[in-house]
C-alpha cells in the first residue's frame, strides 16, 4: 500500500484506477472537500466551454447566457447520480456510503474537467482545419472519466464488472426518475405560490375598495 498526500491519492487514482481506487477503500482515503472542489470545476468547465470556445468553434449565441441549465447539467445531475446509485446500492447488495460514492465519482470527472479546460483554451489558437486535436482532447478526457467512473463504482460497492455496468444503466434511470419528480415538485410549489400570490392581490384590492 502507498501513502499519499490528499492531492497525490487524487493523482495515484487518475493514472493507476484499478490499483487506485482499491488503494483507497482500503485506506479509507479520499477527500469530501477536494471532490467538491472538482464538482464545482465541472461547473466552470461547463460554463468556460459555453462562454470561452474560440469563435470559430462556438455555436452558442454567447449574447444569451443562462446560468442555470449549466447548473443543472453539472452539479445538480453529480448530486442527482450520487443519490440515485446510493438508494440502489442495497438493491444491487453494494457496500458504498454516499461519502465514498461522492467522492470516487468526483475523482472520477477529473480527466473530463482537464480535457474541457483544455480544448477551450486550444481552442483559441487554432484554425479550423486543426479542430481534430481540440476534439482529441476533449474526447479522451471524457473516455478516460468512463473509464474510471466503471472502475470507481466497481470498487465502492465491491461488484463484478457486468454488475457494476448494469447498476450504472439503473442508476441512469434512477435519475430520470428522480429529476422528472423533482421537476414536478418544483410545478406544484409554482402554482401553490401564484395561487396564494392571486389571493393575497384580490384581497388587497377589496380591501382597499
Amino acid at each position: 500500500m502507498y501513502e499519499f498526500s490528499q492531492i497525490g491519492w487524487l493523482k495515484h487514482v487518475i493514472f493507476h484506477p484499478v490499483e487506485g481506487f482499491e488503494d483507497l477503500r482500503w485506506k479509507k482515503k479520499g477527500s469530501m472537500r477536494i471532490a467538491l472542489v472538482i464538482v464545482l470545476l465541472l461547473f466552470v468547465a461547463m460554463v468556460v466551454k459555453r462562454q470561452l470556445t474560440g469563435f470559430q468553434f462556438n455555436d452558442a449565441y454567447v449574447k444569451i447566457f443562462n446560468v442555470v441549465p449549466l447548473f443543472v447539467q453539472s452539479i445538480v445531475y453529480f448530486f442527482t447520480w450520487v443519490i440515485a446509485n446510493w438508494a440502489l446500492c442495497t438493491l444491487f447488495n453494494g457496500e458504498g456510503t454516499i461519502k465514498r460514492i461522492c467522492i470516487y465519482s468526483a475523482y472520477a470527472l477529473t480527466p473530463y474537467v482537464a480535457g474541457t479546460f483544455l480544448s477551450v483554451f486550444i481552442s483559441n489558437f487554432i484554425v479550423r482545419d486543426e479542430a481534430v486535436w481540440m476534439n482529441v482532447i476533449y474526447y479522451v478526457g471524457l473516455g478516460w472519466s468512463v473509464v474510471l467512473m466503471l472502475q470507481a463504482i466497481k470498487t465502492v460497492h465491491q461488484y463484478t464488472f457486468p454488475k457494476t455496468v448494469l447498476s450504472i444503466v439503473f442508476t441512469l434511470v434512477a435519475m430520470l426518475v428522480i429529476l422528472f419528480l423533482l421537476v414536478l415538485l418544483i410545478s406544484l410549489f409554482q402554482q401553490v405560490y401564484v395561487f396564494i400570490a392571486s389571493i393575497y392581490t384580490e384581497l388587497t384590492y377589496r380591501f382597499r375598495g
